[in-house]
């Protein structure tokens, strides 16, 4: 905790409207901070670096819960360093979204009855540019909207001009070091978008199928084999065995007839081939699934193409033009009316592979691509994480980090667009291949063209932590703030962007890692735990709750959710629940300076201060300790419930409330509450500013008098502790607990005022009086003054005289109803849980019901008898 002196007088009250408005805060309170420079970083100043990377959203692409999820931690952990002193860096930008932008742009041109082929490449690279400037990154305004604390003035796209410079250098450099390759090989190919995707933009679900067994040769030389993919048996050129398998080993190394075509291809022995898996044959069509490209590879089978981009059978004969689902059809019955099929299962259910964008079904395909040759690059980003140079948050996800990494392919990087990094090589007449760096100029002359492919997105946003500083010029930015501090990602990227950040990195910064630490979060799902989509019908716009409560009840909402690498419901109600917070915040802290809270001169000696002073600031020192340790392992939700607790429970529930009564009387040691009051607020303010920053900073700004809270000192343990007033408070607390419920259970209204008589000698209590009788509306006993009922509690006694409220006879006669129930509520749940021949039938929940029926009448007899206790005989 700091001493917070200043110069300036506490603004009254007067000055905060009696109700919270965040529509009428937060705007303007943002673009001031922007126009003040808050969250600019110097590359020159002496502060010691924090550095973040937004993970680039698509420039397509719109503020979804997810990202506002995301961008509440990240802001918190800025905020908070900006607050500790550190030249805190994050930094923003876009993602050019390759196959997602060209897609939206093409659906604009379809419109006007144009495809890009109308307008040629060029013209059509244009208009994407157009688009991206007339409606691409409307997320920058709702970034604004949420209050993104980001240095506006670095922003970076994944084509400006320096990105693309970064991307042609280490194209380069890959290539010069044989880690860039091209070959023919299988890919995943998508026909609706038309190009290569990688591994991990493939989506796997079970889809119904069929299962057809068919039979190649005749004869002694007949096998059947099975498929769910028929139409590329137009592709097949062998059928693979097991070279133990000894039911064909007379057929290794003969020729079978192949349906349908007048080909006949060998059968190879392979021991890849699982012999106890159906016929224990299968058909191998290298062109067209990755495992049989491997069985052509090791027995130097040809590779026929049977389809073409568009997924359309190329083979001439009757099938040739055929969609691949109407010649899967038309294939197997061909097949049946030669009698050729031995078995047929509908619906097969097996996994599918999917386009992650557009949802179309994946065909595998033999393809000319560039590569990256992963292996050492992988080996590498393991070994960082593993020797510790990168920690992963929490560390239990290290084990999936390391099952991905250690058994990588090589990843396909070009695409068949006509949006993106271009591939910089260039073909010459006579089969020249020229790779060519930013500083080189292309070769020119007849006959030279450059690669038509551009780069997979994944390669240019690999290169985010550093591209965006300056790489490959050794900037100052580069210098002041690579590596990283932090990268605050989801887990689901795991695979997709932070490994390929790893690689580049490590590669291009000499073995020096992007980031000291990978804090990796959940995906946001409904509050019953459902992925939120607009086919569910469950998908939310965050817009829609910060308009209607505010962003601060958003992000409060969002970073309570937020424990490490689990994923985080949320619901309507609970962002309600917020808003209500950011109110109890504004009237507390209102409340409070009109009752003499202050910030004015130094801190009172512990001496002058009343026990509840005393105790509020040792449980402030204590959160601060607290909430810096859960910001450190990254415990966004445990920080945020510290801080509720404190600040709802412990300063306006208690500390505010025991205070009025020192208000009341005046004096010196109004002056020290007062004191220790303004305190209170203004470092709880502090430390709730960098999750709820908006209400914070109008109140505390009010209260302070000071320029802003973003650049206030963060809060720091001053080391100050009373055990003793902590105990003191908490035995207050429990009588005033007590009484409470004993009044309602009673049925007394929270006003009502009782006549009372307190016996507080032995404790500590004594000091307490005037605040118990306040809080507990205990007026004092007077003539005629008669104990109805008596709570003994800490050492304490509290009598009251209830006669003049409530009809004791008629409260025995009703509890003495209640207690007869629970006795034979208690009794039936025994007896049934006694009965061993309904326990075998009954089931587990229902005998699970039964249990918890138990407890709680067990908890009523226990509560209703201490209530009759406590009351006099009638």
């Amino acid at each position: 905790m700091t001493e917070n002196a200043h110069q300036q007088p506490t603004a009254p009250a007067s000055e905060l409207p009696t109700q919270y408005a965040p529509a009428d805060v937060e705007g303007p309170l943002y673009e001031r901070w922007v126009e003040r420079g808050y969250f600019e970083a110097d590359a020159t100043s002496g502060k010691p670096p924090f550095t973040v990377v937004i993970p680039p959203p698509n420039v397509t692409g719109s503020l979804h819960l997810g990202h506002a999820f995301e961008h509440t931690l990240i802001d918190a952990l800025t905020r908070r360093k900006r607050m500790q002193g550190f030249e805190t860096l994050w930094q923003p930008g876009m993602d050019h979204a390759g196959i997602a932008t060209q897609n939206v742009v093409e659906r604009e041109l379809a419109k006007e009855g144009k495809s890009r082929h109308d307008l040629g490449r060029e013209a059509f690279v244009e208009r994407v540019w157009r688009w991206k400037g007339e409606s691409g990154g409307q997320i920058s305004g709702q970034m604004r909207r949420l209050g993104d604390g980001v240095a506006w003035s670095r922003e970076r796209f994944t084509m400006d001009e320096g990105l693309s410079q970064a991307v042609q250098t280490i194209f380069k450099r890959l290539h010069d070091d044989e880690l860039i390759y091209r070959a023919e090989r299988i890919i995943n190919w998508c026909p609706r978008c038309l190009t290569a995707i990688s591994d991990i933009e493939v989506e796997y679900q079970d889809d119904d199928g069929e299962l057809v067994s068919m039979k190649y040769g005749d004869g002694d030389a007949t096998i059947v084999v099975a498929t769910t993919r028929a139409e590329t048996m137009l592709g097949d050129t062998a059928v693979a065995v097991h070279p133990e398998d000894e039911r064909y080993r007379h057929l290794v190394g003969t020729l079978i007839k192949l349906p349908l075509t007048d080909r006949s291809i060998p059968v190879v022995a392979d021991e890849h081939v699982d012999p106890e898996f159906g016929t224990g044959a299968v058909k191998v069509t290298p062109a067209h699934d990755p495992n049989d490209f491997e069985i052509g590879q090791r027995h130097d089978l040809p590779a026929i193409t049977v389809m073409d981009e568009h997924a359309v059978i190329t083979v001439p004969g009757p099938f040739q033009g055929q969609d691949r689902l109407e010649a899967r059809s038309a294939i197997v019955a061909a097949l049946r009316a030669e009698g050729r099929i031995v078995a047929e299962k509908r619906p097969y259910v097996h996994s599918v592979g999917h386009c992650s964008r557009c949802k179309t079904t994946i065909e595998p395909r033999l393809s000319m691509q560039w590569w990256v040759k992963v292996a050492p690059l992988a080996k590498a980003a393991g070994d960082a994480v593993r020797d510790g140079r990168v920690a992963i948050h929490p560390q239990e996800m290290e084990k999936r980090y390391f099952d991905w990494v250690d058994n990588l392919h090589d990843w396909c990087i070009s695409r068949q667009l006509w949006w993106g990094h271009r591939i910089p090589v260039w073909y010459g007449p006579d089969g020249e291949v020229v790779c060519v760096g930013p500083d080189e100029e292309p070769p020119t002359g007849e006959g030279w063209h450059q690669d038509t492919d551009v780069l997979d997105t994944w390669f240019s946003s690999g290169l985010w932590p550093f591209s965006t500083l300056g790489w490959p010029e050794q900037t100052e930015s580069l210098a002041k703030f690579y590596p990283n501090s932090v990268l605050v990602t989801g887990y689901d990227i795991l695979f997709f962007w932070v490994a390929r950040m790893m690689m580049f990195g490590l590669y291009a910064m000499d073995g020096t890692p992007p980031f000291h630490t990978i804090a990796l979060h959940g995906m946001v799902r409904d509050q019953f735990g459902k992925k939120m989509s607009k086919s569910f019908g469950n998908a939310v716009n965050p817009l829609d709750w910060m308009d209607k409560y505010g962003s601060d009840a958003l992000r409060f909402t969002l970073a309570r959710g937020a424990n490490p690498g689990v994923d985080v419901p949320i619901g309507e109600d609970w962002v309600q629940g917020s808003r209500n917070f950011a109110n109890k915040i504004w009237n507390a802290t209102r409340f409070a300076l009109m009752n003499g809270a202050t910030v004015e001169g130094p801190l009172p000696d512990a001496s002058a201060m009343s026990a509840a002073d005393r105790w509020i600031l040792s449980r402030l020192n204590t959160v601060v300790a607290e909430v810096d340790a859960f910001y450190d392992d990254f415990q966004f939700a445990k920080l945020s419930d510290a801080l509720f607790h404190f600040a709802w429970d412990e300063v306006f529930d208690w500390y505010v409330e025991l205070s009025k009564t020192t208000f009341q009387a005046g004096g010196e040691p109004a002056k020290v509450s007062g004191r220790v009051l303004g305190e209170v607020l203004d470092v709880t303010l502090r430390l709730l500013h960098p999750v709820v920053p908006f209400v914070t900073e109008t109140l505390w700004t009010t209260l302070t008098g000071g320029e802003s809270v973003v650049v206030a000192e963060w809060p720091s343990d001053s080391g100050f502790r009373d055990a003793a007033a902590e105990r003191e408070i908490e035995t207050l607390q429990r009588v005033i607990t007590e009484v409470r419920r004993f009044r309602a259970d009673q049925g007394l209204q929270p006003g009502q005022r009782v006549p009372a008589r307190l016996a507080l000698g032995g404790t500590d209590l004594a000091p307490h009086e005037a605040a118990i009788r306040q809080l507990l509306r205990l007026q004092p006993e007077g003539e005629g003054f008669t104990a109805t009922a008596t709570l003994p509690v800490a050492g304490a006694e509290v009598a009251l005289d209830l006669s003049g409220t409530i009809d004791v006879a008629a409260e025995r006669k009703r509890l003495a109803k209640d207690l007869a129930n629970a006795e034979k509520e208690k009794a039936q749940a025994v007896a049934k849980l006694g009965n061993e021949a309904f326990l075998a039938k009954a089931p587990d929940n229902v005998v699970d019901k039964i249990r918890g029926r138990l407890v709680k009448a067990d908890e009523d007899i226990e509560r209703i008898g201490a209530q009759l206790s406590r009351l006099p005989e009638a």
